[in-house]
């Protein structure tokens, strides 16, 4: 095939492939342009999850008739002249090729009038080229429509995703403009429904309620800018809110962070605001943050990604240090100290069964550190009823047990499933527990040192499993009705996977524009709230593909049993201990919990003599 130079029109949908990726990158796009125009309301429609419509319209400086069309030219843009242009952007939008683009993929419909003029323009412009031009009566401002996306690009279609996960990503593109200038009022509705308003009143706290929820923000700290450390280094400011140390998810994908109003993906700075809670959150957990980094145009390059989702700093240190710095004084500052708090006692009972455990909870009141106390105070809070079934309690319990025999009713009788697994075990026998954490058993091999949570998440997830297999999830239904409302894209996220979500036990019905009404819930989740149990299992969809599981429902599945497994520190019975035993014995996999650590160590009779000397 000679060589040739390739007409215009394929140029431009080549050029499309870098620039328009998918619905939210022409939502991306044109909210820019919008943004640059000196935008005070932007409003944004989609239907079908964009791939059928999708509508931006703004009251911004609007574009002059004549030119109108040329705005649909590659490389055409009136915010860079010259190659020096590049080294002080202060624009979100430069290189002239969004709106060709589009144009090139789809059918287009411009609306729009500039400020001095009497009558607006009216374009229409199919696969790149113009098929109608008229005058038209139209506010001050621009309205584009986009029509049948990928149209004339059918193999891009087959790439697309479900209508819901497109609707996903939209949501996204939106709340972080929103966050980036809360100055502006943004809207959003898709498919005739308004799922995302701001009032653009300037208040980045405001647009953070609508944005994350109202339960998140009350766990928001303000983060305030700090003078640089060291003369020799640039003016970087940082700001925004960061969460407080118990606000934490299992992904870095809630670290939101801006560049001059640009919104970027940066591993490092990233990095560096997980870094800001070293020592005061678990290794394996990521804070909510949402961070606006501001410092000269000069020492940031933005053109170095085709979407412009990565930039270049100058002095990436000095950025780096600046985020870890302005949210580790913000946490340190303004976190409050925990405080031990014992859940209510409501039966007698359970008071005489103080445990030597705790849990900390947070006081939202940030004192002064000099205010503080020094040291928390420690409370008893009781021992939770684990409502093991204890089958055989052993030897010992039925010595202890003879003398109430002639009072006391059989215990009832094994069900059938328990008795019919086969037993993967020795029989243990409880003889006590160890720090409040490992329960010491003998077994005719000798001596087993059995972790209780370990071996409850292993317990957990095998009955789980069974449970899915039989395609008869265990419910936990609602007395009262029950709402939560979550952020924009993740009512998206779980409207994506209700049929999932439904085959572990959850019933939720749409209840708002973000709100869902729980019903009912997984059985083994019922002692948490129904708000903290839809966050621990939208952490594990938004992973997508899980690491260490072969499907995202056994994923799930290993989040659902770490949540309601019994924990360290939470003193058991003897009945409870042994009733553990009696059901991990029939596990199919009994050694290992379902995240592949250990449940036991075993010392054979053979290396205790070898410890005392007896061989």
């Amino acid at each position: 095939m000679p060589i040739q130079i390739l007409s215009d029109v394929v140029a431009a949908q080549i050029a499309a492939g870098e620039v328009v990726e998918r619905p939210a990158s022409v939502v991306k796009e044109l909210i820019e342009n919008a943004l640059d125009a000196g935008a005070h309301a932007i409003r944004v429609e989609a239907e079908a999850g964009g791939r059928r419509l999708i509508r931006i319209t703004d009251d911004g400086s609007g574009i002059p008739s004549h030119e109108a069309e040329l705005a649909f030219a590659r490389h055409a843009t009136s915010k860079l002249q010259t190659i020096h242009d590049l080294d002080h952007i202060q624009t979100l939008g430069f290189r002239g090729e969004a709106l060709a683009s589009i144009a090139a993929v789809a059918q287009v419909t411009l609306l729009t009038r500039a400020a001095p003029e009497n009558a607006g323009t009216y374009l229409h412009i199919e696969g790149g080229h113009l098929v109608e031009r008229r005058g038209a009566g139209t506010p001050v401002g621009t309205a584009l429509t986009i029509e049948n996306l990928f149209f004339n690009t059918p193999a891009r279609l087959k790439f697309m995703k479900a209508d819901s996960t497109e609707r996903r990503h939209i949501d996204t593109i939106v709340t972080r403009y929103a966050m980036a200038y809360p100055q502006v009022r943004f809207t959003l509705a898709q498919d005739g429904r308004v799922t995302f308003s701001t009032s653009g009143n300037g208040d980045l706290a405001d647009v953070l309620v609508e944005a994350l929820g109202i339960e998140t923000m009350r766990d928001m700290i303000e983060v305030t800018p700090l003078d640089p450390h060291r003369p020799d280094l640039p003016p970087i400011r940082v700001y925004g809110y960061s969460g407080l140390p118990q606000l934490s998810r299992n992904t870095r994908s809630h670290i939101i962070l801006f560049v001059n109003g640009r919104h970027i993906q940066d591993n490092g700075l990233g990095y560096a605001v997980s870094q800001a809670y070293h020592t005061l959150m678990p290794a394996d957990r990521y804070p909510v943050a949402v961070l606006m980094i501001e410092l000269a145009p000069e020492d940031v390059d933005v053109n170095v990604h085709p979407t412009k989702a990565e930039v270049r700093f100058r002095a990436p240190d000095a950025v780096f240090s600046a985020v870890q710095r302005a949210v580790r004084r913000a946490v340190i500052a303004q976190a409050p100290i925990p405080t031990m708090t014992p859940p209510p006692l409501t039966d007698p009972l359970q008071e005489s069964r103080l445990t030597a455990s705790y849990s900390p909870s947070w006081d939202n009141t940030a004192a002064p550190i000099e205010a503080r106390p020094a040291a928390p105070s420690v409370h008893m809070p009781a021992q939770l009823d684990l409502d093991l079934p204890v089958y055989d309690s052993g030897r010992y319990a039925q010595q202890m047990e003879s003398a109430q025999r002639l009072r006391t009713p059989d215990p009832a009788p094994q069900s059938q499933t328990f008795q019919q697994r086969p037993r993967t075990l020795p029989p243990l026998r409880v003889v006590g527990q160890i720090a409040a954490t490992y329960i010491v058993a003998e077994g005719p091999a000798g001596m087993y040192l059995v972790d209780q949570h370990a071996a409850h998440e292993r317990i957990l997830y095998e009955q789980f499993m069974r449970e899915q297999a039989t395609q008869q999830p265990m419910k936990q239904h609602m007395l009262e009705t029950t709402t939560v409302e979550v952020t924009a894209d993740s009512a998206r996220l779980i409207e994506e996977n209700l049929p999932l979500l439904a085959s572990i036990g959850f019933d939720l019905e749409l209840f708002g524009n973000n709100t869902f009404r729980v019903q009912a819930m997984p059985e083994i989740l019922a002692r948490q709230s129904p708000g903290e149990a839809l966050v621990t299992i939208l952490g594990d969809l938004e992973k997508g593909d899980p690491l260490g599981a072969s499907t995202l429902e056994a994923q799930i599945v290993l989040r659902v049993c770490k949540a309601a497994a019994v924990k360290a520190g939470q003193i058991l019975s003897y009945d409870e201990m042994q009733g553990m035993l009696r059901q991990l014995e029939r596990c199919e996999f009994p050694r290992t919990c379902p995240h592949g650590r250990p449940t036991m160590i075993h010392l054979s009779a053979d290396q205790l003599a070898k410890e005392f000397g007896r061989i």
